[in-house]
């Protein structure tokens, strides 16, 4: 089956495209078996997606040609744990692949709003069981802790429970994570072993007191220093959540849209004029390469004396600001009413920037940052979710790190390099202290796909970034699709130990060959 770019199943942001057979919305997990049982008989390769918003990394494209789409968002119920000796609710949810960010806030809202759970900065339509699967990192912390008690249709199209789920109707089944024996959930996370159907979420009461946390680094030489501090911070208990670094490209990338939507709104700019003066307005928000966001959570007292500890440990690296929903409220109210005068215009334009991006420190979904990408490619008429629609190209290319911030800031000035040596002097990076030890980096190349010649500059500029990641005895904690070649061929004794044991899952090699494994097949149909 032909398609043009533009129609193809499998079109996404990052430019490349593999050929698909066709695709398919099973409406159960009953047919999710009878599919796979069909396509082991027949020798179909399936490529199963939760949404399709796995944006920046290959979207639903699969890693082997003429594989047949699974759309698992039909997927979609969300029940709640419920103790029946009392009736209490428990927080935790079990979801299928189809329940997205958006639809359980609004469940949570509606029905439990005292609840909410770990998001992430993509789209309210984006999967959460597909994210965590993929291990992305969200404002409270690593998705992958969040799930346990996976059902999974294998490829040998049997249904297989992890940990206390295998006992039917025990109140261990969604209470308890580990299990007895080895514990084998995580053969599910980035690997293609079998097709996750439901699993099980664990939800986060919401805390008396919750205040999102900015910090803006005075001085881009201190970044070793501001990193060290604030992993001191993790370590310590001062701030729980996921701390987000960002440079000063990817936050002004993400305030633009804001920004500009304010002026022209409220203050009746032309697209021009607001354009021009956002610059300025961003600056004021933040005006240092380095900028953070992250949230402290507890008893007034708590926050007030983690807030008070923070400040003085910050004293002289970072401007701290306290943020939250009545602090934004009323400083917007002031500024709005005086957005005559050049200064308050600029503070209203900032706030309203802010206001729906803060909140993901405390567990609101938002599509803020996707609505700036479709209004900086000229379609700020799509919605987030029609993001492959545009014109707009984007590579994720995404290391780990040591949680050391000497290396950090010397890995960064070789990622500037590299990339300056391919036509891309402009990197959006974001460093995310995700735990006590670890830190991740999510580092955007962002490129228009209408531009053939730019689409292979950019894929170019990512393949020579991560072979710097590879010389720099690195590796990336999450590959787009069109990495996995290279990550294999890397170590291709570990790669085949990884595939020895899909072997006795997936017999046939029939689930999304190819990704996050060494021997992809061809179809024999």
């Amino acid at each position: 089956m032909a398609y043009t770019q533009s129609e193809h199943p499998s079109n996404n942001i990052t430019g490349r495209a593999t050929d698909v057979r066709g695709q398919v919305r099973p409406a159960s997990v009953r047919e999710v078996i009878k599919l796979v049982r069909a396509a082991r008989k027949n020798g179909t390769p399936l490529y199963p997606f939760s949404t399709g918003l796995n944006f920046g990394y290959g979207g639903k494209s699969p890693t082997a040609a003429g594989s047949l789409l699974v759309d698992l968002g039909a997927l979609n119920t969300i029940r709640m744990t419920v103790d029946k000796r009392n009736g209490r609710v428990l927080p935790v949810a079990v979801i299928g692949p189809g329940v997205t960010q958006g639809m359980l806030y609004d469940f949570l809202e509606e029905h439990h709003p005292n609840l909410t759970f770990n998001v992430t900065g993509s789209a309210r339509a984006t999967s959460i069981i597909g994210n965590a699967l993929d291990r992305g990192v969200g404002y409270f912390g690593p998705r992958k802790e969040d799930l346990f008690g996976l059902a999974v249709v294998c490829g040998t199209g049997k249904l297989l429970r992890t940990g206390f789920r295998r006992l039917k109707r025990s109140p261990l089944g969604t209470s308890n994570p580990y299990g007895l024996g080895p514990m084998i959930d995580g053969l599910f996370f980035q690997s293609n072993f079998g097709i996750v159907v439901s699993a099980c979420f664990r939800l986060v009461p919401k805390r008396p007191r919750q205040v999102a946390l900015s910090l803006s680094l005075r001085r881009e030489a201190d970044l070793p220093a501001f990193i060290d501090e604030l992993a001191n911070c993790k370590r310590e208990g001062l701030i729980e959540s996921v701390t987000h670094i960002a440079n000063r490209a990817r936050t002004h990338a993400t305030l633009a849209y804001g920004v500009t939507r304010y002026l022209e709104e409220q203050c009746d700019y032309t697209p021009e004029r607001a354009f021009a003066e956002a610059e300025s307005v961003m600056d004021l928000i933040a005006p240092g390469e380095w900028a953070s966001l992250g949230a402290i959570t507890g008893t007034k007292a708590q926050v007030r004396a983690n807030l008070v500890e923070i400040r003085r440990r910050m004293k002289g690296l970072a401007q701290v600001r306290p943020i939250t929903h009545q602090l934004l409220d009323t400083a917007y109210a002031v500024a709005h009413r005086l957005r005559f005068i050049p200064a308050a215009r600029a503070n209203a334009a900032a706030i309203s920037a802010i206001r729906p991006l803060h909140t993901l420190a405390l567990g609101v979904p938002t599509d803020a940052a996707i609505d700036n990408l479709l209004w900086k490619f000229g379609r700020a008429d799509l919605k987030a979710a029609q993001l492959d629609q545009s014109n707009c190209g984007l590579l994720f290319i995404n290391p780990a790190l040591p949680l050391d911030g000497a290396f950090v800031d010397h890995f960064i000035t070789e990622m500037k390099k590299t990339a300056a040596r391919h036509y891309h002097d402009t990197l959006y990076i974001t460093i995310n202290i995700e735990t006590p030890t670890s830190l991740v980096a999510v580092i955007n190349l962002l490129f228009d796909r209408s531009n053939l010649d730019g689409v292979k500059r950019a894929h170019y500029c990512a393949d020579r970034l991560l072979d710097k990641i590879h010389e720099m005895g690195l590796e990336v904690y999450r590959a787009r699709a069109d990495m996995m070649a290279a990550i294999v061929r890397r170590d291709p004794h570990y790669w085949a130990v990884i595939h020895s044991l899909k072997t006795r899952l997936d017999p046939d090699s029939i689930i999304a060959p190819g990704r996050y494994d060494a021997q992809p097949r061809a179809s024999r149909a």
